[in-house]
């Protein structure tokens, strides 16, 4: 990193020892970026705004909340009625966590469809997917601190499906509760670990961001950079168009903080927690309801395998397959826009993944068991036999040679070679 001359001498003075502005100036302002960068990359940039906030508003809100299963509910409600903008931080803090959420799927399913995965990002990648798994953990055990009926519930359910892991599952179980059932000592290392883990989701970010700027970003088309030309510098260009992106966010963000604030949430979860009263339908948070639906989706044992153990296997595995996406799809070009059957198939798949949701929002009867099973199957057939299946017999297209050849004159192949003749 070049170092710079500042005119201010306390900055000059402070880089010198400590060269953190040298840093800021190549990383956020100097730092060559493709310049064809389309909306669809904001949403990087969002999950990081949206992380902060949320680890703003739970620190206030842990100032105002007591981890005790007599006194969690009505702490919460008190934050709601008494303290000064308790209502607001909660539903910043509630809401922030279902957008958090949409950000980063969309930022999954972005990276999927122009193969940000494939080499040279694979690690940025799979950071992305332990980044997921720290929301997911975090998530969870935060849903259980209000000490609601759903929250109650929801985590006797799930730390339940550890128990069908053979030999060592009573243990783990045992070891998350704190004892022999989801109380008090459940409920102050669900909230101990879900004041910490931001913090590690913070780290993991900074790793991410890291390697994101060592091998810098992809693009729409898939393609290196060849040089200069197919570059612009972050700032303005990108924080400008990162600014337009985050006002329509806080505008869609605010809006159900402030109009439809329960909109994500459990009518359920308003009714404190009563362990001798089970609610007719348990669902986790609508974000987890795809993995949800996987792990209803097996109903028979096989061989020796209990289905328990089955749907526990599958649901970790739907997350897990994702780390080695980048060596299941073997195909010569990245993006979708250049291969059209996987661009197709890429919708099917996106439409699975909705199907799964809605399954895993209904009970485990009827109709949704044998629709929540082919979804589940296709799912898994999506990643292990069609993605490798393509990268081998898929006819792609021809990519540009530059980023901004193809803004010229025959540039996108040669109009890709003629559509592929």
């Amino acid at each position: 990193m070049e170092a710079k001359t500042w005119k201010n001498p306390v900055i000059a003075w402070i880089d010198d020892r400590l060269p953190v502005f040298s840093m800021m100036q190549a990383e956020l302002v100097d730092y060559p970026t493709p310049k064809n960068l389309n909306y669809w990359w904001n949403f990087g940039s969002l999950a990081g705004i949206v992380l902060v906030i949320m680890i703003a508003t739970g620190i206030m809100l842990a100032m105002q909340y007591t981890a005790h299963v007599d006194y969690a509910f009505e702490s919460v409600e008190r934050i709601m009625r008494d303290v000064n903008y308790g209502w607001l931080l909660r539903y910043l803090h509630t809401n922030g966590g279902s957008m958090f959420f949409i950000v980063v799927y969309i930022h999954f399913f972005r990276g999927m469809y122009y193969g940000s995965y494939r080499a040279p990002r694979e690690l940025l990648w799979i950071i992305g997917v332990f980044i997921l798994l720290a929301m997911m953990a975090t998530s969870f055990m935060g849903y259980v601190l209000p000490w609601g009926q759903m929250s109650f519930w929801g985590a006797t359910v799930i730390t339940n499906l550890f128990s069908a892991i053979p030999l060592v599952g009573e243990a783990i179980v045992t070891w998350l509760w704190g004892g022999f059932s989801v109380d008090n000592p459940t409920l102050n290392r669900f909230f101990a670990l879900h004041y910490l883990l931001p913090f590690i989701i913070f780290a993991l970010v900074f790793v991410h961001l890291w390697a994101l700027h060592v091998k810098k970003s992809n693009n729409p088309l898939g393609i290196d950079v060849k040089g200069p030309q197919d570059t612009l510098p972050f700032t303005p260009y990108y924080t400008i168009k990162d600014t337009f992106g985050l006002g329509v966010f806080m505008i869609v963000y605010l809006a159900f903080v402030f109009f439809a604030p329960d909109f994500f949430g459990e009518p359920d979860n308003y009714i404190k927690a009563n362990p001798m009263q089970t609610p007719p339908h348990i669902v986790p948070e609508w974000y987890f309801l795809p993995y949800y639906a996987i792990l209803r989706a097996i109903t028979f044992d096989i061989w020796f395998v209990s289905a328990k153990l089955i749907g526990v296997i599958l649901m970790f595995a739907s997350i897990l397959i994702l780390l080695f996406l980048p060596w299941l799809d073997r195909s010569p070009v990245r993006s979708a826009k250049f291969r059209p059957i996987y661009k197709q198939l890429f919708w099917v798949f996106f439409a699975d993944c909705i199907i799964l949701g809605v399954v895993g929002g209904n009970a485990p009867e009827g109709a949704w068991v044998p629709i929540g099973q082919a979804a589940t199957f296709y799912y898994f057939a999506h990643f292990l036999i069609i993605i490798p299946l393509l990268g081998k017999f898929e006819k792609t297209r021809t990519p540009p040679t530059s980023i901004s050849a193809a803004v010229t004159h025959g540039g996108i192949g040669t109009k890709v070679k003629e559509a592929a003749e």
